[in-house]
């Protein structure tokens, strides 16, 4: 993302214009546009024209409109985003009132104005805005016969590819058809990580699977390299790093990010930091669960105490369209920071995210421990009770 202009007043209104380099961005714009907003971006409108003699016609005109935002749609697997709401300025094309959908494109200006730029959202432009933030790690979950191949950035995990191959069973006495089935597996994800993956660009490849199987594949793939004199890959060699997981799929990236020779070379990264915060967060619960609390009104609480030594919380907690909502948890991310405490605001596009929205979306670990508010969900529990008799 790079910032063209931003023009924030004192009471913190104001619009910031942006534009969008990689499809990942439009994640963040997501992020920072809220019902209400204003959206500033060139756009294509069917336009109806009606001649001298009656007679009338249509055509697709490029203009720019300015809408109040009444809805979003997001598509992760696309990255595209779509913003519905109505015109507030006017256009030679398109009446004052008129219902529109900005598809935000690539590589073009947009204004976003808000009545308040809270902490959060300034904090998100800082972060997108960073080169730092663009995608380091390439990654090939597999199993026989499955394969994620997937750009790890700090926002999120793209899945690039998924591969589904049949690998015959190995015969009693025979294991050619099974081999020329493997080899037939190595090939496509082969293919696909030249597709996808530019080790030139990448800080590390990750190669995870059960077994050996991931051995086996980077023997292939520089197999292959040496063949096809491929010297990107042969050059880049020492960022490919083979590493243990239970399965094929997605969700064992978590598995794979706590692994000691993966925290070392990815311990700087938002993903693996992540990660790392949700691990020690179920270590603390586990042992020592008057230090770990997940939850709204135990965090809350804890916040309120100066206990929270680091806040886990789902940006799916800051987009919504509740504003009150937004506000209180944006004050207490400030507060938690003001009392020397981290906050780790989690994507809800990487696995650690996900996982942390199945806990309500935000947890803390504390610096001491707080027994006592075990009575608060034991308080709510006998509202709830009473309410419902």
């Amino acid at each position: 993302m790079k910032l063209i202009k931003k023009n924030i007043e004192r009471d913190a209104s104001g619009a910031i214009t942006l534009v969008a380099e990689e499809p990942e961005d439009m994640y963040n714009v997501y992020n920072l546009i809220q019902i209400g907003d204003q959206l500033r971006a060139p756009t294509i409108r069917r336009v109806q024209t009606e001649s001298s003699t009656g007679s009338s016609s249509s055509q697709r005109v490029r203009t720019t409109l300015t809408i109040r935002v009444t809805k979003l749609d997001f598509d992760s697997q696309a990255s595209e985003l779509h913003v519905s709401g109505t015109v507030i300025l006017e256009s030679p094309h398109v009446k004052l009132g008129s219902f529109h959908t900005l598809d935000l494109e690539l590589h073009r200006n947009f204004t976003l104005a808000k009545q308040e730029w809270d902490s959060e959202a300034l904090r998100r432009v800082e972060e997108a805005c960073d080169p730092g933030s663009r995608a380091e790690v390439g990654a090939v979950v597999l199993q026989e016969g499955l394969a994620n191949v997937c750009l790890i950035t700090n926002f999120m995990t793209i899945v690039k590819q998924r591969i589904e191959v049949s690998i015959p069973r190995k015969a009693r006495g025979s294991s050619s058809q099974y081999q020329k089935g493997l080899d037939n597996f190595f090939k496509t994800v082969y293919d696909s990580v030249l597709r996808h993956l530019d080790p030139t660009n990448l800080k590390v490849i990750l190669l995870a699977s059960p077994g050996f199987l991931a051995d086996s594949l980077s023997t292939y793939i520089f197999q292959q390299a040496t063949l096809f004199d491929n010297k990107a890959l042969i050059k880049n060699r020492s960022k490919f790093v083979v590493v243990h997981c239970s399965t094929g799929h997605v969700h064992a990236l978590n598995e794979v990010m706590k692994t000691p020779a993966v925290e070392r070379v990815l311990s700087d990264t938002k993903y693996a930091k992540e990660s790392q915060a949700m691990e020690k967060f179920y270590s603390q619960l586990s042992t020592d669960d008057s230090k770990a609390w997940y939850g709204a009104t135990h965090v809350r609480a804890a916040v309120t105490q100066g206990a929270v030594s680091a806040l886990l919380i789902s940006d799916t907690l800051f987009r919504s369209h509740n504003i009150e909502t937004r506000k209180e948890w944006v004050r207490l991310a400030d507060e938690v920071r003001s009392q020397g405490g981290e906050v780790l605001v989690f994507s809800s596009l990487h696995e650690s995210g996900r996982g942390l929205d199945s806990l309500t979306g935000v947890a803390a670990v504390l610096k001491w421990a707080l027994p006592e508010l075990e009575e608060l969900e034991e308080a709510e529990e006998a509202a709830r009770e009473q309410e419902q008799s």
